[in-house]
């Protein structure tokens, strides 16, 4: 679920906000009616999800020899 606040009122109340955060809520923050910043729970996972390793790995040989047993993975 989302949450708009303006800043000036999250500004006075910010360290409840932050601990009242569900795993699945966002607090937008608005300056003149408009989306600024937004706050979420932090993960486990800073990346956001199991499994995104996007741009962490370089490949250096593509084969299917020793891709085959990673095929699931890379859909």
């Amino acid at each position: 679920m989302t949450h708009i606040i303006p800043v000036e009122q999250a500004a006075l109340r910010l360290s409840a906000l932050i601990h009242s955060l569900g795993s699945d809520e966002e607090i937008v923050l608005t300056e003149n009616n408009s989306p600024v910043a937004s706050l979420r729970p932090r993960t486990s996972n800073p990346r956001g999800r199991d499994g995104n390793c996007k741009g962490l790995f370089k490949l250096e040989r593509e084969d299917d020899e020793h891709l085959g047993d990673f095929g699931e993975y890379l859909a």
